[in-house]
């Protein structure tokens, strides 16, 4: 259509400006006191701005930020918790280094605390009730910081109160296929308890499986096979190296979805609509509580019953058996048997998000969102205070460019600080149902920088497709900390690669699951988003995570002395997220490489194609999935050739926000609200759980995984179809996004 090029040509740049202002007017409050620059609807990247900032970035800075944050446990909702939303506050209200506006929004949310007058227990009784045996309540003091009345005990949060007491059994992880190992086995599980180890499934899903088997209680502790790559004696872990102590337990969150439990898809204000918690769904069926590898020794190492297989064995310097009820010639008599006393209490707690906001020049209501969690489980310096402190030390810098009128982002920049994430991310959740419309409608992308400093060896990025490029492109411009000379992008690319049929040889980058903040963003919004952070190099250890995670020992000092001593990769992924922030806010075309999209989607219908025959045994055609991904590499093939077009000459500043938005709005094109009913708050095709085993569309392959378990079901097979129907629709309403906004 001719008239809409003339239309934007003539009248483009005031509509996009009276738009943009008009628009961010409202949605975000200006800063009387904060100078900024003539704004041009032309504005982009400005490389000297971008190089000031990432060498303004100060480790020194983070190092005292850390110190700070983590000096004193900070709970969710406790004192010290609330102090920190303070020191947020001042941070971004600083005349010198400030944000234009920085504000909390506080949410009444269900919490699980442990009770402080009937501590939980765990105890191994003789047959007449005699203790014979007490597991720790608290972890061991090493270092003075694992004392305290601020330090709470371990404990599984939401895992409902009770006192079982039955014979124990060993069900390795806990998963569904361990548990039927187990019934396979001829071992007895109607009543018993059993001790798992964390790892293989969720928290939550080891006492959701447990208890289809007649499970009445479960034990949770960390292996040092699985943690600690076999070390496991007090002169080879905390504080003489980075391993697990044998006292340190991992708390943790056993509540199945995200979100605050009673507010299911929304937010909770203290007018909202609430489930009854004995109503609500979610929370582990029965009692379970985390202990630590040296008291798991004690109970595994007595266990009586046949030999646990190869695969099941561990750390701990024995063999590992099955049960029920321990060996003849043990500690214990062979009757005794473990009493598990959980004392845990529901409680409804208000809880802060700190928001931070730098108002854009040209394209106020767009926002680029830069976030991470607030509270911990004890300390947290690791986790989430490594990713605390670097979003201080950015803001901090960005902020004194702003002040100084320097600087004025094109779009909108939001710096949020959420609450109660540990419980499941739930001052995130809260914040996207509160906001629903709005993100939908103006957020660019979410960066999250969670834990920042896994260690020290190279960084590690999980995102979607679209946002691989500008990651791709700050961290070539980057160099990695140490003597190597490389750039993060080189130092990247030896630890963690992948062959890609356009690229060749590139860093991989993960995918989003639900393990921190991203998650609502991406599965319940369909908003780009990203985790950054420095890892380490998984050819020298097996760790599944850094050793002391959610103990008590995750202090300062330990990142200090044994994660990044110099602080050189927290400095790493302030530089990196920082580039990529402001390529995402100040770019005049947003730097999304949908075209990358298409490998994954290759990737998808090769899977698929292997189900081929069986799928046309049941008249199910793959031919509309073939058409509906070539349609979309078409179209993001021509997306691609019209925005180089307009590179070359002098853009259009309508054309430019047309562009953008179709840039910004294709991931949403993937959401699709029915199909997955019994998932809550995944609605992303592409990205939601994936329990099949073939390796395609999460729904296609669950479906079909579940059609051939039962055979010839009529009604699984029409699930399998009605999931391919769903991808085929998400694919085409992605082409027709992408495809120019005139051709309806």
């Amino acid at each position: 259509m001719q008239w809409v090029k003339v239309l934007g040509g003539v009248v483009g740049a005031a509509a996009l400006l009276g738009l943009g202002i008009i628009v961010g007017h409202f949605a975000i409050p200006k800063g009387a006191d904060s100078p900024a620059p003539s704004a041009s609807a032309s504005q982009d990247l400005d490389l000297e701005i971008l190089k000031t900032v990432i060498e303004q970035l100060d480790a020194n800075r983070i190092r005292e930020n850390l110190r700070e944050l983590s000096k004193e446990p900070h709970l969710a909702t406790s004192p010290r918790d609330e102090a920190l939303v303070q020191l947020l506050l001042q941070r971004w209200q600083d005349p010198e280094s400030g944000l234009d506006s920085a504000r909390t929004t506080e949410y009444e949310v269900l919490l699980s605390f442990p009770s402080e007058e009937q501590p939980n227990r765990v105890d191994v009784v003789n047959s007449t009730g005699a203790i014979l045996f007490s597991c720790r309540h608290s972890e061991e003091n090493l270092t003075g910081e694992q004392g305290g009345p601020n330090v709470v005990p371990p404990y599984a949060a939401y895992a409902p109160p009770g006192t079982p007491q039955g014979p124990l059994v060993y069900a390795n992880q806990g998963s569904e296929e361990d548990f039927k190992e187990l019934q396979n086995k001829g071992v007895k599980l109607q009543d018993s308890i059993v001790l798992t180890r964390y790892g293989g499934v969720g928290r939550g899903a080891k006492a959701v499986n447990a208890a289809k088997y007649g499970v009445i209680g479960v034990l949770v502790y960390t292996d040092p096979k699985d943690i600690n790559d076999g070390k496991s004696l007090p002169n080879e872990t905390f504080p003489h190296s980075w391993c697990l102590p044998p006292s340190g337990v991992e708390r943790g969150s056993y509540f199945e979805y995200f979100g605050d439990p009673l507010t299911p898809y929304l937010p909770a204000m203290p007018s909202s609509f609430r489930l009854n918690s004995d109503n609500a769904s979610g929370f582990p069926p029965i009692p379970i509580q985390p202990i630590g590898f040296e008291d798991a020794q004690v109970l595994l190492c007595n266990l009586g019953g046949n030999l646990a297989p190869a695969d099941w064995q561990g750390g701990l310097g024995c063999d590992y058996n099955l049960g029920p009820g321990f060996r003849s010639n043990g500690t214990f008599p062979e009757d005794s048997q473990v009493n598990v006393s959980v004392h845990n209490r529901l409680e409804l707690r208000n809880s802060s998000n700190v928001l931070g906001i730098i108002r854009g020049a040209v394209e106020p209501d767009r926002y680029v969102l830069y976030g991470n969690h607030r509270d911990s489980w004890v300390h947290g310096a690791v986790d989430p205070s490594t990713g605390t402190a670097v979003l201080l030390e950015l803001s901090r810098v960005l902020g004194t460019l702003l002040k100084k009128g320097t600087w004025r982002p094109r779009r909108s920049i939001v710096f949020a600080s959420w609450g109660a994430e540990e419980f499941g991310l739930i001052g995130s959740t809260e914040f996207t149902e509160e906001f629903f419309s709005k993100l939908q409608e103006r957020a660019v992308a979410y960066i999250n920088v969670d834990i920042s400093v896994f260690a020290n060896a190279t960084l590690r990025v999980q995102g979607t497709p679209p946002i691989q490029s500008v990651v791709f492109s700050a961290a070539k411009q980057i160099s990695a900390p140490g003597s190597s000379g490389l750039s993060i992008y080189d130092n990247w690319i030896r630890y963690y690669n992948r062959s890609s049929s356009v690229y060749g040889l590139v860093p991989s980058v993960g995918t989003l699951g639900a393990g921190s903040d991203y998650a609502p963003f991406i599965h319940f919004l369909g908003i780009s988003s990203m985790d950054i952070a420095y890892t380490y190099d998984r050819s020298k250890t097996s760790a599944r995570i850094y050793p002391t995670y959610h103990t008590a020992f995750d202090t300062f000092d330990y990142v200090n002395k044994f994660l990044d001593p110099g602080f050189t990769s927290h400095q790493a992924v302030a530089r990196t997220a920082g580039s990529v922030l402001l390529r995402l806010s100040d770019s005049l075309f947003l730097p999304l490489n949908v075209s990358d999209y298409s490998e994954t989607l290759r990737s998808f219908l090769q899977a698929a194609e292997n189900l081929r025959v069986p799928l046309e045994q049941h008249n199910i055609s793959l031919g509309p999935l073939v058409t509906a991904v070539e349609k979309f590499e078409g179209a993001a093939t021509s997306l691609n050739q019209r925005i180089a077009t307009l590179q070359k000459g002098t853009s259009d500043p309508l054309q430019v926000r047309m562009i953008n938005d179709q840039l910004m709005l294709l991931e949403r094109t993937f959401l699709n609200s029915q199909a997955f009913p019994e998932e809550r708050y995944y609605s992303h095709v592409l990205w939601a759980p994936r329990t099949g085993s073939v390796a395609t569309f999460p729904g296609l392959s669950n479906a079909y995984s579940q059609a051939e378990s039962t055979g010839h079901e009529p009604a699984a097979w029409a699930e399998v179809q009605r999931q391919l129907s769903i991808v085929v629709a998400a694919l085409e309403g992605a082409a027709a996004t992408l495809r120019p906004v005139a051709d309806l």
